[in-house]
């Protein structure tokens, strides 16, 4: 556009910052925000959304804990109306703050919450563990929770061990999507993490019977303009030998260090050592392993997954 001679407006300029974000490209998006501030399109609404979409995972959680007690009223009316501040809440887990925004929202701005709101206070509970007030806020809610709220109680309880309200949160995304998978994977998991093999092999035999196919995992690295994509056990890399190897290396090392490997999370009835194999494999440590052989160490290496991440405790 400006090759030939035109200049970008608020909603070309929020579209390209929006972009950035759904592909988790942060440093290109930073390039975007500077733009915005030296042509004054930052005063526009839609370039300010966009890049509060941008930052929010990573910044947003300090700038509510700290800014928002000094805002006026009007600001603070417009961030109530974007569902991303108790999202935001929720990845600083300032979960008594969040709850506390969204009270105000309604009694001291006069805002009715919309379903986006409900599932950010979902996810504000779960991610702090507070099951029991999650399944007691979704029982009072106005509406019934998407989808997205009922599968982040249902990774809630797979993470915290709590069966029975994670089967009630199974059955419920069953009768909303029965063909989703991941369903199917996170309730597998909940049971094999409580060795109950029998009731997995019901679900794997139930999945064939409703004709249900698992969406295979994938993670990828950007990498001087090029994208890398690494699935589990992979053997498609040129950069195979490297990798593994870099693998060994800090497994081995972890292991001098006291590591002991959380083998829950590994759906399947077989032997240790086999399941060490599996974790060490995982798409997301292939390509973490890619980013610490190429990535400079000033620089920090991204991962981004077509899936959703509901624990990887051997990747932390």
């Amino acid at each position: 556009m400006q090759r030939n001679g035109f200049e970008p407006y608020d909603f070309t300029l929020g579209s390209v910052i929006s972009s950035c974000a759904n592909l988790a490209s942060l440093e290109e998006g930073a390039q975007f925000h500077c733009q915005a501030l030296v042509s004054g399109l930052i005063s526009f609404i839609t370039v300010s959304n966009a890049l509060i979409t941008l930052y929010e995972m990573k910044l947003l959680g300090l700038y509510y804990s700290q800014a928002m007690p000094n805002l006026g009223k009007p600001m603070r009316r417009l961030i109530c109306l974007k569902e991303c501040w108790p999202l935001a809440c929720s990845r600083a887990r300032l979960v008594e703050k969040g709850l506390q925004y969204f009270e105000s929202m309604i009694t001291e701005h006069g805002i009715i919450p919309i379903l986006d709101h409900y599932t950010c206070i979902i996810d504000l509970l779960c991610r702090a563990g507070r099951l029991e007030e999650a399944r007691n806020f979704i029982n009072k809610m106005p509406c019934h929770p998407v989808v997205v709220g009922w599968a982040t109680v249902l990774t809630s309880c797979r993470v915290h061990g709590d069966m029975e309200i994670g089967k009630w949160a199974a059955d419920s995304l069953i009768e909303l999507e029965p063909q989703n998978p991941a369903t199917y994977d996170l309730l597998s998991s909940l049971y094999a993490a409580k060795g109950k093999w029998i009731e997995v092999a019901q679900l794997r035999r139930g999945m064939r019977d409703k004709r249900v196919k698992k969406v295979p995992g994938y993670s990828w690295i950007k990498y001087k303009g090029k994208v890398h994509v690494f699935s589990a056990d992979d053997q498609s890399s040129p950069f195979l030998g490297q990798i593994y190897a870099k693998l060994e290396k800090l497994n081995y090392k972890m292991i001098e260090e006291g590591h002991i490997p959380d083998m829950s999370s590994v759906l399947h009835d077989v032997e240790e050592y086999e399941k060490i194999k599996m974790l060490n494999h995982h798409s997301e440590k292939l390509a973490i392993a890619f980013g610490l052989i190429f990535v400079p160490l000033a620089l920090p290496i991204r991962v981004i997954k077509n899936l959703r991440v509901w624990r990887l405790p051997q990747c932390n």
